[in-house]
């Protein structure tokens, strides 16, 4: 019997298929929650909400929960850890409260079902989901690079195409001022920069304070374990 050539191959599951490395019950929690979100999220809120980084990322994370795949895990964290630790900041503040930046004040509108607002709680867990995610698959340094140009194309259509901050809308639910790329507060646009200043400006801070630092902790964290990719079964040859 000569050895396996290929030593790395991922062991092989009844039918030749690959053995894939996220486990099966979490694929497919996660896909029945999507299932559930994304129908909920385009009727409460229409088919924009889904060009926020965190909505994005969601569907970035679903892919590679089924495709072991570690850059698109990878991006997701480089861009949404840092923000997301804040909405949770925000929301334990409100919780208490204490509101910070107002940013979480949706989740204590009454006029919301309480089932919709439990459905955004997935800001405070997909960060250790992902986590987790890189954690198992290995981080891809691509991820940076990758990540940072989505973000400057979901912040441009944002700019351009979406309701800006304080925009009258016939339905209140529906979203304004996508990844706040009119200033920090959705009723009113900031006022301190012109508009296409600032966001240039809030790009860039993202890029250096959220983006950066997420990738350079994720590439010193994981640098015994480099980003794996799956590979085809490869049947032993018998000699």
């Amino acid at each position: 019997m000569k050895p396996n050539a290929f030593p790395e191959a991922v062991p092989s599951t009844p039918g030749g298929l690959s053995k894939l490395r996220v486990p099966g019950w979490l694929r497919w929690a996660f896909t029945a929650f999507m299932l559930v979100l994304v129908p909920v999220y385009w009727a409460n809120y229409g088919p924009t909400n889904f060009f926020y980084f965190c909505d994005a990322a969601l569907f970035l994370t679903l892919v590679a929960v089924w495709t072991d795949n570690a850059l698109l895990a990878s991006m997701s964290a480089v861009g949404i850890l840092v923000p997301q630790f804040f909405w949770c900041v925000d929301f334990g503040g409100e919780l208490l409260g204490c509101q910070v930046t107002g940013m979480t004040s949706y989740m204590f509108d009454a006029q919301r079902s309480l089932f919709l607002r439990g459905l955004s709680l997935f800001h405070g867990w997909l960060p250790f989901l992902l986590c987790y995610l890189v954690f198992r698959l290995g981080y891809d340094r691509r991820a940076l690079k990758l990540w940072t140009g989505l973000a400057c194309g979901l912040s441009l259509v944002a700019f351009f195409l979406l309701p800006p901050a304080g925009a009258t809308l016939a339905d209140p639910q529906l979203p304004r001022n996508v990844n706040y790329v009119f200033g920090l507060d959705d009723a009113h646009p900031q006022t301190w920069l012109p508009a296409g200043l600032y966001l240039v400006v809030w790009v860039l801070a993202l890029f250096a304070l959220a983006y950066v630092p997420t990738h350079l902790a994720l590439a010193k964290l994981t640098a015994a374990r480099p980003p794996r990719h799956p590979q085809p079964w490869v049947p032993e040859v018998e000699t």
